[in-house]
């Protein structure tokens, strides 16, 4: 049996990139997004693999239930739930149905589409889920002055970022690699949707992001920061986090106590 790999916002950047390099690899594919003419052309530019396209729109029900019906049924041996908003809006500036839009695309499809494939890996024993998040997960201490807020976005990419290391070690001895990638500022469309020019910020090629979550696979990482040279410094950060976490105690702690 060969490898098989379904990619979502595989239409563009990122998600493209990872379609193109599996392809190019020997993996068939099911490619999932939006627009249906960029699906067809990604199929008539790749003959010589077998492509499956699902045309969905994971910011519905509908949209992730078709999907997650695939990923339950196909003998898929990578997930790489890609597909992306951005919304860069403070909360109170953030309509309803884009902070809807963003939460279901970012938290609860790849949440829905993960649970739907680990049975089947589990039962094959093998298999990889990749996550694309970004580095902004990590933004969430930064003053005003520093990063402009955009806290459901940045809230959803921290969130693919913890259930990433929590989920690798659920699965840890049954063959299933978990990854997040969490990319800086990259070159796509993603931000020209969003009405943002960042022609003259530096940025990383999306081919260059893949190439950091393929290696980063084997070097084992769980959080692949493709833009970071010290990788010390997240393991300083999740060392830390650890630290935190374990010396909770029953005990209210002295700081809280009345004077």
């Amino acid at each position: 049996m060969g490898n098989l790999a379904l990619v979502t916002g595989a239409t563009s950047g990122i998600g493209r990139a990872f379609a193109e390099r599996l392809a190019a690899g020997g993996y068939d594919l099911v490619v999932v997004g939006r627009r249906r003419d960029r699906l067809a052309e990604f199929v008539a530019a790749h003959p010589e693999v077998k492509v499956k396209t699902v045309a969905a729109d994971l910011s519905t029900t509908a949209g992730i239930e078709a999907v997650a019906e695939i990923c339950a049924t196909e003998p898929l041996t990578m997930l790489v739930n890609n597909a992306g908003v951005a919304h860069y809006m403070p909360l109170a500036q953030l309509p309803a149905d884009k902070a809807a839009e963003l939460v279901n695309v970012k938290v609860l499809a790849p949440t829905m589409l993960s649970r739907a494939v680990v049975a089947g890996m589990r039962e094959r024993g093998q298999g990889t889920i990749i996550n694309v998040a970004g580095m902004i997960a990590f933004s969430g201490p930064a003053p005003h002055s520093q990063m402009p807020r955009r806290a459901v976005y940045a809230g959803s990419l921290a969130y693919l970022v913890a259930i990433s290391q929590t989920l690798s070690a659920e699965l840890e001895g049954t063959g299933i690699n978990v990854q997040v990638v969490c990319p800086g500022v990259v070159a796509t469309e993603f931000h020209e949707r969003q009405g943002l020019d960042m022609s003259r910020v530096p940025r990383m090629t999306a081919d260059e992001v893949v190439t950091a979550s393929l290696r980063g696979l084997e070097l084992g990482e769980i959080v692949c920061a493709p833009g970071v040279e010290d990788a010390g410094l997240l393991d300083a950060v999740f060392q830390a986090n650890l630290a935190a976490f374990g010396a909770q105690s029953p005990e209210l702690a002295t700081r809280y106590r009345a004077v």
